[in-house]
């Protein structure tokens, strides 16, 4: 029999009497069969190829270049242990998208193993029952011991864990062309003014001064940042506790006329512009400067660059010695006992130290374990690693509220339309603050 009319044959069989689980590792027997001709080699393809012995299908939102290698890392992890990866990768930075498709897909009575989000959703869907128990693993493993008390909030429900955390981001970096910066001779701006003088100094070369995309999420992670740069004790009232009199402060007034600042230095095409374009800008030498989190180390390892070296990085101004963080977890959805190994399996490879390392190396974050050395990581990683324990112990390390950590989906929505509507408008300062005030109270 040909290589050929064995394809046929399995492609045959497998659509009328094989399972998904069948089908992962049919289509694994295909392609090696149509590297292969001979009958003994279609019989070693047979033969050799691992059968799966459960799958999981887990949605998420890491479509971006940096993004994909680093998801490949724990796919390609668990298919060497029998562990089929059915991936259900939804576009869109922010995750808007794929949390819309899972409320579709929990809704239908047909849940994924596991989905990527961000802390208050962890707990949100947890509210609803739908999230399934790791405690067994958890213990087993002593997450307790190793991940951060901060991160175990919304790693658990209740007291049971949930969610498996792979990461620690850091949204508050300015990335920079190193290129741009040698050429007219800049430094790293640690305050607002150093940051709009290299503005102007990068505009007058006719670069971008700043690159950005028109997202609400990217305008509320720079607009979070520049308020924990005026203060952590402004952060702490007006973002974490909602508070109504510092919502209307001149603390909240002087973040938006910052911001209203940095919307003159962004170009004329940025609406719609995605973060990862964004990144390419400043790593292309088109653009001097880029506000987003650390995910955009991916991108600039995935270029062949080293973060620190071609492209630079320095923390928003005023945020030194403060640390805001966001943390993917894979929650786990509570599925049938014929999933459930596979579940389980996946949750301990995400939590494995060997697999933190090799996925933050990749993503650009530092691990969700503390007891992940810092040896192979860039100097920005390390830079967080060491300002992560400082923040820690100086009692200023939030949540950021750009991504899911600081406020529930229905207040952080508020804050955000708010930030977005000033940043694309001529709405003043002022108006921004009591029209934020006015829309966090009302959806409290």
């Amino acid at each position: 029999m040909s290589a050929l009319s064995v394809l046929l044959f399995l492609r045959k069989t497998t659509r009328t009497n094989e399972d998904k689980n069948s089908l992962v590792n049919r289509e694994r027997d295909m392609t090696c069969m149509m590297k292969n001709t001979t009958a003994v080699a279609v019989a070693l393809c047979l033969s050799a190829a691992p059968a799966f012995a459960a799958d999981v299908e887990v949605l998420h939102w890491w479509t971006s270049g940096g993004e994909a290698a680093a998801v490949s890392v724990l796919k390609e992890d668990l298919e060497s242990k029998g562990t089929g990866w059915v991936d259900m990768a939804v576009a869109g930075g922010g995750g808007d998208a794929a949390m819309t498709t899972l409320r579709a897909r929990v809704t239908a009575g047909d849940p994924p193993t596991a989905a990527q989000m961000l802390g208050m959703n962890v707990t949100a869907w947890a509210d609803e029952g739908f999230l399934g128990n790791l405690n067994d693993i958890a213990d087993a493993e002593g997450w307790d011991d190793v991940v951060p008390p901060a991160v175990q909030r919304f790693g658990k429900y209740e007291g049971n864990w949930v969610a498996a955390p792979v990461n620690m981001h850091r949204p508050h970096w300015v990335w920079a062309s190193a290129e741009i910066f040698n050429e007219l001779d800049l430094e790293m701006p640690t305050t607002w003014d150093e940051f709009f003088a290299a503005a102007d100094a990068i505009e007058a070369a006719g670069y971008t001064a700043v690159a950005m995309g028109g997202q609400p999420w990217q305008e509320a992670t720079a607009w979070e940042a520049v308020v924990l740069g005026i203060s952590p004790d402004l952060y702490q009232s007006a973002i974490i506790d909602a508070d109504d009199a510092a919502l209307r402060s001149e603390g909240i007034v002087e973040s938006f006329e910052i911001m209203r600042k940095i919307r003159g230095y962004v170009d004329d095409n940025f609406a719609g512009r995605d973060w990862n374009l964004a990144t390419s800008m400043v790593i292309n030498g088109e653009a001097g400067m880029q506000i987003m989190g650390d995910w955009a180390k991916g991108e600039v390892i995935n270029a062949g660059m080293t973060p620190g070296e071609e492209v630079l990085c320095g923390l928003v101004p005023g945020t030194q010695g403060s640390f805001l963080f966001n943390t993917d977890f894979f929650a786990m959805f509570d599925v049938g006992d014929d999933k459930k190994e596979a579940q389980l399996q996946m949750a301990s490879a995400a939590m494995s130290p060997t697999f933190q390392e090799t996925f933050n190396l990749a993503k650009g974050s530092i691990p969700a374990r503390t007891d992940v050395p810092g040896d192979n990581f860039d100097a920005c990683a390390q830079k967080s690693m060491a300002d992560l324990a400082e923040a820690t112990a100086n009692g200023t390390l939030f949540g950021s509220l750009a991504h899911g950590h600081g406020q529930p989906p229905a207040i952080q929505g508020a804050y955000v339309d708010v930030v977005t509507q000033h940043f694309n408008s001529d709405m003043s300062a002022e108006e921004a603050a009591t029209a934020l005030a006015d829309a966090v109270a009302a959806a409290k």
